[in-house]
């Protein structure tokens, strides 16, 4: 990171000053407290089942995390009842980050997002892999279905205040950043991993083609 973003190590807290730090907070307020309902109402649901993004976060045995964006049609993420919740996995680099911590630990927290409304549900519980092919049918897009969905039995949820995405103006203009602004995904990667040119031209090429071709189904 440049010099200019920062100057010098921030100074940290040990355990006792970062105890009490979040000691002296405000206490919470009765509505905040009592608003995880621990399942999915009417409110929720229509909101999960008109959200086009969810942003999905696991943990591996050791407890290092990795939070990974979902996007859909809305009606793609499935309410299947007041404690029950299904997400599609659909084509991606076959990293597998999520599916693989949820063999080694179940844990699982979503925040689902609709754009042009700034508050948005919060939901977290346990997540197991399904292939049922009722539930991968009724998940399909373009008579594409996914490989497999994942099924998480709720513990926790609740509709989240707009303070974050006022701040951030998500869903204004103001922050848009022009297209050329960074590089292609490609290019920037091989620079990362140290690909030849032509290597980066060809990555930049298969990542055209599976943004135009491989949304819902790996390309050959």
């Amino acid at each position: 990171m440049p010099d200019a973003l920062a100057p010098r190590s921030p100074v940290l807290l040990d355990a006792a000053g970062a105890a009490a730090l979040v000691g002296s907070y405000a206490a919470v307020s009765k509505g905040a407290a009592l608003k995880d309902i621990g399942r999915i109402d009417v409110h929720m649901g229509r909101f999960i089942e008109l959200s086009p993004l969810c942003l999905v976060a696991t943990a591996d045995a050791s407890g290092k995390q990795d939070v990974t964006p979902r996007g859909d049609p809305p009606g793609s993420f499935k309410v299947l009842d007041e404690r029950t919740i299904a997400l599609a996995d659909r084509p991606g680099n076959n990293r597998l980050d999520t599916l693989k911590n949820l063999l080694e630990n179940p844990e699982i927290a979503l925040i689902f997002l609709i754009p042009g409304i700034t508050e948005t549900v919060r939901v977290a519980g346990t997540a197991r892999l399904s292939v049922d092919p009722e539930l991968l049918a009724s998940m399909a897009v373009q008579g594409k279905e996914p490989r497999c969905a994942i099924v998480i039995s709720v513990r926790q949820a609740y509709l989240h205040c707009a303070k974050a995405l006022l701040r951030s103006r998500l869903w204004q203009p103001d922050y848009v950043q022009a297209k050329g602004t960074f590089p292609s995904i490609s290019r920037m990667v091989g620079e990362q991993i140290g690909l030849s040119e032509e290597d980066k031209k060809t990555a930049e090429a298969r990542t055209e083609r599976a943004y135009k071709d491989g949304l819902w189904a790996p390309i050959p």
